[in-house]
């Protein structure tokens, strides 16, 4: 897998008491038109039988009880927390960091290796990590480090972090970071499509600047995710116009820091970990489900909180 080099993606939340509002409403990404012919893709008829697990569990069978993975620890699934790195030893992290890695870059190609130190540079990835297990507390956190200490860091190493996420079939992988490049349209594409048909569920958080598309949150294949103000973790949402799909708490919200501290932070980011977090639940409740299963089984479950 060789990504495009050269670009660079950031996270860009305000970490600070009084940040703005981030919405929901942004306006599509442009697509080119199709100019060649189509054909189907596949041509034989649709299976109708269930998986194993599925067939018998029947998490779509009824709306009364379609919420049920709510109650679920997380116990089971492995998350994947692409940012800054982890604080594994602070306290709202649970000692649920199970490994860290960090993505090299050289001479134009990445490499994803162990990071002895384990060092959160900047506290973004602790904070992500903080709300993923208050939510999740049975679920091993794995911290992928692709941002350095200036809160920057390049496509190319978000691009092998995802890689990584899909070759060891991690369950869930939460990226509070996005970039903006046109020119990583087609890699993040080909990417959060193989993860997607890998059963890995992506949570993205959307760009904070109003009508920006970001990559790879405008893509359907990952569960896209922006701010609400509502501070509550379990109230959460369900956008039915693109580009993003799901609301949660993002404002004013308080998160682990760098040196054990914590802080007050508001932006996308921080609400993208809530929807990983809860996806981590219906992963331990229902471990065979597909990423549309998941997403229709999390927009069924949106605005009941608890």
């Amino acid at each position: 897998m060789r990504p495009r080099p050269g670009h660079r993606a950031t996270c860009g939340d305000r970490s600070t008491p009084n940040g703005g509002r981030a919405g929901l409403e942004r306006p599509a990404a442009q697509l080119a038109p199709v100019t060649s012919e189509a054909y189907p893709a596949w041509s034989e008829p649709f299976r109708t039988e269930q998986r194993d697990g599925l067939a018998r569990k029947g998490p779509f069978r009824d709306d009364a009880e379609s919420a049920d993975w709510l109650s679920a620890s997380g116990e089971g699934v492995t998350v994947v927390i692409i940012d800054s790195g982890v604080d594994g030893d602070h306290p709202a992290v649970g000692g649920r960091l199970v490994r860290s890695l960090r993505v090299e870059i050289s001479e134009g190609d990445g490499e994803v290796v162990e990071d002895e130190g384990g060092d959160d540079v900047v506290g973004h990835g602790t904070a992500c990590a903080g709300i993923i297990h208050g939510l999740a507390p049975d679920a091993e956190l794995i911290s992928i480090r692709v941002l350095d200490p200036n809160n920057k860091g390049k496509g190319l190493a978000f691009a092998h972090a995802i890689d990584w996420a899909v070759e060891h079939k991690i369950p869930v992988a939460n990226m509070s970071l996005s970039s903006r490049s046109e020119q990583l349209y087609a890699t993040f594409h080909d990417l959060v499509d193989q993860a997607y048909f890998a059963d890995c569920l992506l949570v993205c958080s959307a760009s904070n600047y109003l009508g920006d598309a970001s990559y790879p949150s405008v893509f359907s294949s990952v569960v896209s995710v922006a701010a609400h103000d509502i501070p509550d973790p379990l109230t959460f949402f369900y956008n039915p116009r693109p580009p993003v799909e799901f609301g949660a708490w993002g404002v004013d919200v308080p998160v682990a820091w760098l040196g054990g501290s914590n802080i007050i932070a508001t932006g996308n980011s921080f609400a993208a970990p809530h929807i990983a977090g809860l996806l981590a639940r219906l992963r331990s409740a229902y471990p065979d489900a597909t990423p549309f299963e998941a997403k229709t089984l999390l927009a069924r479950a949106a605005n009941r909180g608890r």
